[in-house]
Formats: C-alpha cells, sequence, structure tokens
C-alpha cells in the first residue's frame, strides 16, 4: 500500500493536535493562574505598545500573520478534537482567512481640518487593556482575529476563553506571543487564564485596568457585559434567513445556500439557518437541494426524533452543535452515504428546528405565498436580532426592500454566507460581529477611541 505525502503530513498534524490536547492546561506566554495577574501583565504591555511606532506594530502583525498560516492546519485539528465541533478543512480555511484578511494598522486613519483658524485632527487612540470573551465554535479564529486589531490600535488583551476551547485557545495565545517578541515587540501583548471560569469572567469585567469589553458568544454573555457599566461591544446570536424568489438563479441558490449552511458545520453566526421560499419555485429549489447537492429530504417522523435529540428538554443540545449531517442523522437511527452534508424539511416558520439558532446543518424550508409574504416571514424569523440575512433575487427594488426590512449587520446577495467574510467575496475578514451595540464588522477601528486635537491661529499655510 502506498502512503501520499499528504497522508502523511494528515497524520502528523493529527498527531501533534492530539498531543497538545492531551497535555497540561498550561503555556509559555501570556497564560497565567490567576486573572489578576493577566491583567498587570497585560497592562505593563500596553504601555511598551503604547509607545510603538505603527510600523513597529505593523511588523509584529505581519509575523503574527505569517505564524497563523504555519500552524492553520494545527489549530484547526485542536479546535475540532477538543470542541467536538466543525470541520478541519473548513478551519483551516478560516484561518488562513484571518491571516489574510484582518485589518492591520491601515485601518487606523486620521481625519483633519485646516483653516484660518489653525488645525484640528481627529486621532484614533487605544483604550489601553481590553478584556474578551469568546466562544468555543471558533476560539482560536476568534482570539487570533481580536488580537491583530485590538494591536493595531494600540491595546492589549486579556481573554476568558470558552473552558471547552482553552487548550485551543492558549495555544493560540502563545503563538500570538511568540510572534511578537521574535521582532522585538513586549509580550503578553495577548494573555488568558489557564482555568477560565465565570468568576474569572466577572474579575476581568470588574477590573479598574479594563476600559473595554468584547463579547463574542451567545444572548446571555453579551447581555452580562452590557450590564458591567463599562463600554462594550456585544456579538451575539443571530438566526439569519435566506429569502429565495422567483427571479433567482434558482439552481445558483440552492448550491450557495447549501455551502454557506455546511460551511464548518454551519458553526459561523452568519451562516444561512432556515430558507424562506416564495410558493412558485419552493419545489424546484428543493429538487435541487436534494437531488444536487447532498441534501437529505427528513420525513415528518425524522422531523420529530431530531428535534427531540437536537433540542432534548425544549434546549439546544450542545452535543449536537457543530456536528455533520451524517453524525446527526446517525443519532436518530438513519444511516446515509458520505455525500450527505445537510437535512432539509418543508414546515411552517414556529417549527422548533426553524426558528431557533441550531448551528448544525439542518435547513427548514418556510413556504411563503409572495415576496411580501417572504419578507414578513424572514424578519420573523431573524427575532430582531440585527445579525445576518440573505436573499437571492435578481430583483434590485426587491433587495432594497429587504435590507430596508430585515435591517442586519450583514446582507449577502446572491451568493454564499461566508462571502460576507470575505472569503469568496469582497472585502476585510473579522469573527466579532456586533450587531447588538451597533459595531457590525468589527475591525482595529473598533477597538479604539477618537480624540481631537486642536492648534488655533497656527499651521495653516494657505
Amino acid at each position: 500500500m502506498s502512503i501520499n505525502e499528504q497522508m502523511v503530513q494528515d497524520i502528523v498534524q493529527d498527531v501533534l493536535a492530539k498531543m497538545q490536547i492531551a497535555s497540561d492546561v498550561q503555556g509559555d506566554r501570556g497564560v497565567f493562574k490567576d486573572m489578576n495577574e493577566a491583567i498587570e501583565a497585560a497592562k505593563a504591555s500596553q504601555k511598551i505598545v503604547a509607545k510603538m511606532s505603527l510600523d513597529h506594530r505593523e511588523k509584529v502583525i505581519s509575523n503574527i500573520r505569517k505564524k497563523i498560516m504555519e500552524n492553520a492546519e494545527i489549530l484547526a485539528r485542536m479546535g475540532v478534537q477538543e470542541t467536538g465541533m466543525g470541520n478541519v478543512g473548513h478551519k483551516i480555511l478560516k484561518h488562513q482567512l484571518v491571516a489574510e484578511k484582518t485589518p492591520g494598522t491601515e485601518d487606523i486613519t486620521t481625519q483633519a481640518w485646516s483653516g484660518d483658524r489653525g488645525l484640528t485632527l481627529i486621532e484614533m487612540g487605544p483604550f489601553g487593556v481590553i478584556g474578551a470573551i469568546t466562544p468555543c465554535t471558533n476560539p482560536s479564529e476568534t482570539v487570533l482575529c481580536n488580537t491583530i486589531g485590538m494591536f493595531a490600535g494600540g491595546n492589549t488583551v486579556v481573554f476568558n476563553p470558552h473552558p471547552a476551547a482553552i487548550k485551543t485557545s492558549i495555544y493560540a495565545v502563545n503563538l500570538l506571543n511568540e510572534a511578537s517578541v521574535e521582532v522585538g515587540g513586549p509580550d503578553n501583548i495577548a494573555c488568558t487564564v489557564e482555568h477560565p471560569t465565570l468568576e474569572t469572567s466577572n474579575i476581568m469585567m470588574k477590573h479598574p485596568a479594563i476600559q473595554l469589553i468584547a463579547a463574542t458568544g451567545g444572548p446571555g454573555v453579551v447581555t452580562a457585559v452590557l450590564s458591567s457599566g463599562k463600554r462594550g461591544i456585544g456579538a451575539g446570536a443571530g438566526n439569519p434567513p435566506a429569502l429565495v424568489d422567483e427571479t433567482a438563479d434558482i439552481r445558483k441558490a440552492a448550491e450557495d445556500i447549501v455551502n454557506g449552511c455546511t460551511f464548518d458545520n454551519n458553526l459561523p453566526c452568519i451562516a444561512e439557518k432556515e430558507i424562506v421560499a416564495v410558493d412558485s419555485i419552493a419545489d424546484e429549489l428543493m429538487h435541487y437541494m436534494v437531488n444536487e447537492q447532498g441534501c437529505y429530504l427528513a420525513s415528518k417522523e425524522e422531523q420529530d426524533a431530531l428535534t427531540n435529540v437536537v433540542l432534548a428538554g425544549g434546549k439546544l443540545n450542545r452535543k449536537c452543535v457543530g456536528r455533520d449531517a451524517k453524525t446527526l442523522l446517525g443519532m436518530i437511527g438513519v444511516t446515509v452515504p458520505d455525500n450527505i452534508r445537510c437535512i432539509t424539511f418543508e414546515g411552517p416558520k414556529e417549527h422548533p428546528l426553524i426558528a431557533t439558532e441550531l448551528m448544525m446543518p439542518i435547513l427548514g424550508v418556510v413556504r411563503a405565498k409572495d415576496f411580501d409574504d417572504a419578507v414578513e416571514q424572514a424578519v420573523w424569523l431573524e427575532h430582531g436580532n440585527r445579525h445576518s440575512a440573505h436573499i437571492h433575487s435578481k430583483n434590485v427594488d426587491r433587495i432594497t426592500k429587504y435590507a430596508k426590512a430585515i435591517d442586519t449587520a450583514i446582507l449577502v446577495k446572491n451568493g454564499p454566507s461566508y462571502a460576507a467574510l470575505g472569503f469568496g467575496g469582497e472585502g476585510f475578514c473579522t469573527f466579532t460581529i456586533a450587531s447588538r451595540t451597533g459595531e457590525g464588522l468589527t475591525s482595529a477601528s473598533s477597538f479604539t477611541k477618537r480624540r481631537r486635537c486642536v492648534m488655533t491661529d497656527s499651521l495653516c499655510i494657505r
């Protein structure tokens, strides 16, 4: 039996990832037993960062990007093995996206007004030490993306990661600090604790050195941050609907929607969670989904069985989050071939597998009598999160009407959801989408405060 080079590399990376997961929770750089110690270390480091030139900051960021590319596969494998969620190949792509498309210091711009009465500048300055809460769905991606933006703005950051992804998060924190030190930057630009808990999170949010808190997670986490009394950036829940009308390229819509829904097993918060289809094309859309895009059409009995497993006792079963379609179907005793990547069915908007944000490749289809009815149902399904939505239509007026009605931070038109992150679409990458607090897709400038500097009656040479 011949073993190709790629197989050998996959085996090596898998073994390395398992070794990292099996090892004790610790790290050489930026990892502390006590949250107060972590914050003080980040505070000392920030004093150095504040004095660094933008060129030096950018040099550090360039080395971070290089390290992410070099470690993309092991980070991806660690994330899947530690959390049990997601797809290794897709997570590799997400890390590469972070490395290539997360804005750095170029996002920090200055505004200037010059006239007879002098010169006025609006500069973007650092908050100082930022506290960040990160999820288990995109653990290393969020840590790395956040740090690039926060550091570019002149800040350091203290993370309270999700306990279910602590080893992956620590690996990312180590990588960030190694990248900084290697090019003459300070250690502890990113810090965390060995064992994050609700208590360590509360210490971080109450600490006087923390001026800004960025939370990426569920509604409970975001609410806690916004109740902390400090400036908060809240990236919370979503339930993004994909609307398809009769003017769309139906075949392409089916492909785009399923590709977006199944990317990393539906873990991205922007991913398509349900479809609202105009009645006249609903059957055609489902035909392409089932016959060309690897969707399994679940019977009424199978829908009920899935509901009992996925929403056991009326609550989201965490063991199902981020699992692939074949695994989910196996949980209810249904065996399917490997090419099945999504579960679909038709139901009313109130169906629990449609109305609930599941973060798994289950894609219910809601039938609408016309476009206006589709808009009304999609707005209801989005639940006022103002997070993300999608539409497949060739009618510009309809797209505009939908955009105004749904009022989300992200609207993807005629493409898969991940285009919003710059993957197969234009624009920068982020894994903190603050729809609730209004920042939208965060970048370096989101983690700065605006300061006005005025010089009167000078420096005007017109």
